[in-house]
């Protein structure tokens, strides 16, 4: 029986193809709204977003609404079969907002407060910024919430950023009090008898600050939390008017690729749908693996949040116009880079933008229809092509990602890690550790979930635990259960070294794993960018492998307790003592990496070995180029497999059997597969 989500919207059970759309750019020249609709006809687009930024033009003045123009966008979508999700136009505030109410504009964490201009330069406490949020809001779901055209509201735009004004600075205190219920418990979770920084009052307490306190660890994370909490909350405070009018409507905020500021975890609960957007720097090199690997790590990412399908929210049909070098998409790029989202989960493709603006800061920005007005351009005929590919694939609607992988990656770690004061201050590189873990699966085919510390990790197989600098008590449990019932988990150095209020594990690192990995670290040495060290494998180890291979940036002294060592050290006064280890446990094991190997091409055999060893699911059971990924979506009875050419030449593959068929054209496929360059090709399989 097959198993699907059902589709983002009844309203469109199919792929949404489309764009964000400005019309109230254009207001002064109704001929290219009336060109604009022939052309996303042309284009096989379906969806626009629009709104995003229109507060100006739904309220010009302060209490004075004008609608009109709107209404004539959503009745004309409606009667071409085009849809909208409507946008709440918080992402930018009007200028007579702005000089009349200068308390909604954000104070830096230098306690100046900005001037009106850019986006997102609000305070997302502001009582004012909030009525004026709830007035609009509400007008918009009154009028609109049951129209035809409409299949979801767009929650503002990429929320971000903080504020440090007297209004945060009080919800701040709020919030610690909530946290921490007394003062004597902030001082002890934040250890500030260090630099006799412990506070006696609440008052005392304020957001970190570039001339004030920001040494103090535990607050940095704790305003960081924060952030992330009130920015949910103002999300929360958005969407309440809205549900209110019709509770059918799902709402969405379009998400940022690992966007730093916000902990997307929390953020999943409250969204109906996830969606996010995602702009590769494609073409900086000879072959594009690293960075189509880092927004699989992405698509993961953002799938793994709701478990189900997710929409690309946003990308470029052609270049950008703010990253350093604006390359242009090369033939095939297109497809493929799109085709890789609906790979990894998702079930829209959308772009910035629909046209071009004539001026400000993103006319040169990538879009459908550009300057020129009309159909006759390379980047539309890609867009109206994959357009025509989509409304074809209807049947991977609403289908799952099997993985039976998962990466453990928390936003907490991630920020106390980036505080941290050594070993290496010129760089950790957690980020890159990640991507280089995670890459080696990517190039093995093999689907990965992106988890945090408090999802369930039980029914996977297999976990990479890479960098868990912030590690706590109960994660560490977890992880421990999950050896002992049969998994396999790998842990890197500069893991469990901290717990949830960065205060140092005491009893010895890895604090929460030591007993799971076997092995206790008493040294971390942090290396020179000129230093280097070696790993090198003992004689008929376990996984077979042998040889030395390089390590650089950290290196990790450890002693085995109940572990065996695989691997061991090749230079310098630590030579000889364990560099890799593997410790039974239970039904399953855990290895340690103790070092940073530099290395893909020994991440791809380690992960080799491991995915075998532990029976994990690859999507094709062959041999894949380097820079070429092999990809799965399935209903349980029908697979569907994407493979993906990013290695910047001709590739082949050859299948692992005769039972694929061509999902676009319907002809049989049988042993070698020529892609092109950029080449994806989609087939369908029976299920196991």
């Amino acid at each position: 029986m097959a198993i699907k989500f059902p589709p983002i919207s009844s309203k469109l059970p199919a792929f949404m193809h489309g764009a964000d759309y400005n019309p109230d750019q254009w207001l002064h020249d109704p001929q290219i709204f009336e060109e604009d609709i022939r052309l996303m006809k042309l284009a096989n687009c379906n969806v626009m977003a629009i709104g995003i930024f229109a507060w100006a033009a739904l309220e010009p003045e302060e209490g004075q609404f004008n609608f009109e123009w709107m209404d004539h966008v959503l009745d004309t979508f409606a009667k071409n079969d085009i849809y909208a999700w409507l946008a709440t136009p918080t992402g930018a505030r009007p200028a007579w907002m702005a000089q009349k109410y200068p308390e909604v504009l954000r104070v830096e964490a230098n306690r100046v407060r900005n001037l009106f201009g850019v986006r997102h330069n609000h305070c997302y406490t502001s009582p004012v910024y909030r009525e004026k949020t709830t007035i609009m809001n509400t007008k918009l779901a009154e009028r609109y919430a049951n129209h035809p055209a409409v299949l979801g509201w767009h929650i503002s735009n990429e929320l971000g950023g903080d504020c440090h004004c007297d209004y945060c600075q009080s919800a701040f205190r709020d919030w610690l009090k909530a946290k921490y219920g007394s003062i004597d418990n902030l001082n002890r979770a934040w250890w500030t008898t260090f630099w006799s920084h412990t506070y006696n009052d609440w008052s005392q307490v304020e957001s970190p600050a570039p001339h004030g306190e920001n040494a103090v660890h535990g607050q940095n994370l704790d305003w960081r939390r924060f952030v992330s909490d009130q920015t949910l909350d103002f999300y929360k405070h958005e969407v309440s008017s809205l549900r209110n009018a019709n509770p059918d409507l799902p709402c969405t905020t379009n998400m940022m690729d690992w966007f730093y500021g916000l902990d997307y975890h929390s953020f999943a609960n409250e969204l109906d749908v996830i969606s996010w957007d995602a702009y590769p720097k494609w073409h900086e090199a000879d072959s594009d693996r690293h960075v189509a690997s880092w927004f699989a790590f992405n698509h993961d990412l953002f799938r793994s949040l709701k478990k189900k399908p997710f929409m690309l929210m946003e990308s470029t049909p052609s270049l950008t116009n703010w990253q350093a070098v604006s390359k242009l998409k090369r033939p095939g790029m297109h497809r493929l880079s799109s085709l890789q989202a609906v790979a990894h989960g998702a079930d829209t493709v959308q772009y910035f933008q629909w046209r071009k603006s004539r001026g400000s800061s993103e006319k040169f920005h990538g879009a459908v229809v550009d300057h020129v007005g009309h159909e006759h351009t390379r980047v539309f005929q890609d867009v109206a092509d994959l357009g025509s590919t989509l409304a074809g694939l209807s049947d991977i609607i609403g289908t799952p990602v099997p993985a039976e992988t998962a990466m453990l990656c928390d936003w907490d770690n991630r920020w106390a890690i980036n505080d941290a004061q050594g070993p290496r201050n010129s760089g950790l590189h957690y980020e890159e550790t990640v991507a280089q873990h995670y890459r080696a699966l990517w190039e093995l085919g093999v689907p990965v979930d992106i988890v945090g510390s408090y999802d369930d990790i039980l029914n996977y197989k297999l976990l990479l635990v890479p960098m868990a600098y912030l590690l706590r008590q109960e994660t560490g449990e977890k992880i421990e259960q999950f050896v002992k019932a049969g998994g396999t988990v790998v842990v890197t150095y500069w893991s469990g070294i901290v717990d949830e209020n960065d205060l140092c594990h005491l009893g010895g690192f890895p604090g929460p794993l030591r007993t799971t990995v076997g092995i206790w670290s008493e040294e971390l040495e942090g290396l020179h960018d000129h230093d280097r060290n070696s790993l090198v494998f003992n004689a008929e180890n376990p996984l077979g492998l042998e040889g030395a291979l390089e390590v650089h940036e950290l290196c990790d002294l450890i002693h085995v307790e109940t572990a065996e060592v695989l691997a061991v050290y090749g230079d310098d006064f630590y030579a000889g003592r364990p560099a890799l280890t593997v410790n039974r446990l239970g039904a399953g094991q855990a290895y340690y990496l103790a070092a940073r190997v530099s290395e893909d091409s020994f991440y791809q055999s380690f992960y080799g070995e491991l995915v075998e060893q532990a029976g994990v699911r690859r999507t094709i059971n062959c041999t894949l180029p380097e820079g070429v990924t092999a990809q799965l979506r399935t209903d349980g009875d029908t697979d569907y497999v994407f493979l993906l050419n990013f290695s910047g030449e001709e590739a082949s593959i050859e299948l692992d059997h005769d039972g694929y068929v061509d999902a676009e054209s319907g002809e049989s496929k049988t042993g070698k597969i020529e892609l092109p360059i950029n080449g994806a090709l989609i087939l369908q399989r029976k299920s196991n």
